[in-house]
């Protein structure tokens, strides 16, 4: 007799969900997950998911369906809709409805909705008061039901007995289980796996992710399983290093009853009193615009000399840089136009619009300023003379590009490249079986969330943790229902 029904192998979002529903389901449930905490991608996540039906919807009288959700997707893929999958996308946009539902009654709490084009009605709630609510409500809705939860716990390889996966191997032990999740996120930051899929350069740029490894997918390809659109991903791109201290509005406890008076004030308070403390927000680890270098500014490297044409995937030049950073200059011209809209330094959907004035508000550690390029190399301790000779050797090269202009000048960064999230996941069916070469179900194995990907192209905020927490409830109820078959 197996010591477990389930084994889910990865904490985030989709693992969490998995565990839930499959202890739900009433069966003896197990996760590992190789971190300290739970937590995985969806713990750093801006935290958006997109649904239609909600309760947010209804009560702004927006009428929308399922159906108009899935069209709308499409409209994202551009190119690679041929290989997207259809039948996954239905999927998630049918079962939304009832997970957003399902979120709110564990005491997530949102707001909303907000419009992203091509979406033709407003669909996408941010989390509140940040996306660590998601991993706080659901490991303890998992631990109450019952799930057994063991961290620093990695699984190495998957156990099969007659073809079909009975177990994991876990710190040197086995374990054994009617059938296994796995629910281990991408491979962002696995450069073995983007090196496979991706290409040689792809492997020299970091992942936001530290460790997201690809777990799953080895695990799985080891038994025959296939990755599908390995190639794609959200990046490369520059993203700025995270403060050193988490600020206010990451620090806040996920209390329901705070988060009910955040979406209270984003709905009455005038914007001038909300605007600062937003802000902490809008100016943490997110993506410079690419504006910046249409307008004129430049990259450089920590040395202080110039090393890509800006405007031409600066990220792959980045990653080969000293230290993996870089730094933006601007003149003065582009400083004071990057004050005020429609130039914006950096944005997160559906929540605000920084400008340069809240990077030196907020943001010190990025930011510094100096009357010439002498003084400014001082500040960021790079050589005498090495941002004067930077410009100079651009200007030589400008051809149409805007000038270099006087100062006062500023420098933002460190800036880094990475990838946000990676697309390849395994192949599976539409219960989130996964399925081996020969498009058959490996016996005993499921896959959730990145994971478990299947081809399904989530382009647009909010549909990776849509997927992730759908396909989770999903691929656990489906796991224990076949376990207490047996």
């Amino acid at each position: 007799m197996s010591a477990f029904d389930v084994i889910v192998v990865g904490g985030g979002g989709s693992g969490l969900a998995a565990a839930i529903e499959a202890r739900a389901t009433g069966a003896r449930v197990l996760l590992l997950e190789k971190n300290a905490a739970p937590g995985g991608s969806t713990a750093w996540s801006v935290g958006s998911v997109t649904a239609t039906g909600t309760p947010h919807q209804l009560r702004k009288g927006i009428a929308d369906t399922p159906e108009s959700h899935w069209r709308d997707m499409a409209g994202f893929n551009g190119d690679l809709d041929a290989r997207d999958n259809a039948r996954l996308r239905r999927v998630l946009a049918d079962e939304m409805p009832d997970t957003f539902r399902w979120l709110l009654a564990h005491g997530v709490r949102f707001y909303g909705p907000m419009p992203e084009p091509p979406h033709t009605r407003p669909r996408m709630h941010n989390v509140l008061p940040n996306s660590r609510a998601f991993i706080t409500h659901l490991t303890r809705a998992a631990r109450r039901a019952g799930v057994e939860i063991r961290t620093g716990a990695r699984v190495t390889a998957l156990m099969q007995e007659n073809g079909g996966v009975n177990g994991v191997v876990c710190g040197g032990k086995t374990l054994a289980a009617k059938n296994v999740v796995l629910a281990a996120g991408d491979f962002t930051s696995d450069p073995e796996l983007k090196a496979r899929y991706m290409g040689r350069r792809e492997a020299k740029v970091d992942g936001v992710n530290i460790t997201a490894t690809g777990d799953g997918q080895k695990l799985a390809v080891a038994l025959g399983a296939r990755v599908l659109n390995g190639d794609l991903a959200l990046g490369p791109e520059l993203r700025f290093i995270p403060p050193q201290q988490s600020n206010l509005l990451l620090r806040l406890p996920p209390w329901p009853a705070l988060a009910s008076l955040m979406a209270w004030s984003l709905e009455h308070m005038p914007s001038s009193v909300l605007r600062p403390f937003i802000m902490s927000f809008v100016t943490t680890a997110l993506a410079p615009s690419p504006a910046l270098f249409d307008a004129g500014a430049l990259l450089v490297n920590k040395d202080g000399a110039r090393f890509v044409d800006e405007r031409d995937q600066p990220a792959f030049a980045v990653a080969e840089q000293p230290d993996k950073i870089a730094y933006i200059l601007l003149d003065a011209r582009v400083a004071q136009s990057f004050e005020a809209w429609p130039n914006f330094i950096s944005t997160a959907p559906g929540v605000a619009y920084a400008y340069l004035a809240d990077y030196r508000r907020n943001r010190r550690d990025v930011f510094a300023q100096a009357p010439t390029l002498d003084a400014l190399a001082q500040a960021l301790d790079m050589p005498l003379g090495s941002l004067a000779s930077a410009v100079a050797a651009h200007h030589a090269n400008a051809g149409n590009r805007p000038r270099f202009g006087d100062g006062p000048y500023v420098a933002l960064g460190p800036v880094r490249a990475v990838f946000v999230h990676a697309e390849g996941g395994l192949a599976v069916d539409d219960t989130h079986r996964v399925l081996g070469g020969d498009e058959r179900p490996i016996a005993g194995l499921y896959a959730a969330g990145s994971t478990g990907q299947g081809g399904l192209l989530l382009k647009g905020h909010g549909h990776h943790l849509a997927w992730a927490f759908v396909s989770g409830r999903r691929a656990g109820r489906n796991a224990a229902r076949e376990a207490l078959a047996r």
